[in-house]
């Protein structure tokens, strides 16, 4: 795969999913390849800025609505710039 599209996204986790592996479920299920930008993670709650790549749009998408799907709040990030 040639990533050409990029996305930052802030994850928040609540509390019944900070030890599970679903940035790692979401990459076995869907095409992409995740960075992790920069992570707080607490006994109670889980924060997580991640930047997503991948061949267009729509796979993001997906990404964005997997993580949705297992209970993660996800918004864009914005105001920041993603270096090439």
């Amino acid at each position: 795969m040639e990533p050409v599209v990029k996305r930052q996204l802030e994850l928040i986790y609540p509390t019944d999913l900070i030890k599970e592996p679903v940035i790692y479920q979401m990459s076995k299920a869907i095409d992409v390849v995740f960075n992790i930008r920069r992570a707080k993670v607490t006994a109670k709650t889980g924060e997580i800025v991640l930047e997503l790549e991948a061949e267009n749009d729509k796979i993001l998408d997906q990404a964005v609505q997997f993580l949705a799907r297992k209970g993660v709040t996800v918004e864009p990030v914005t105001g920041t710039t993603v270096e090439s």
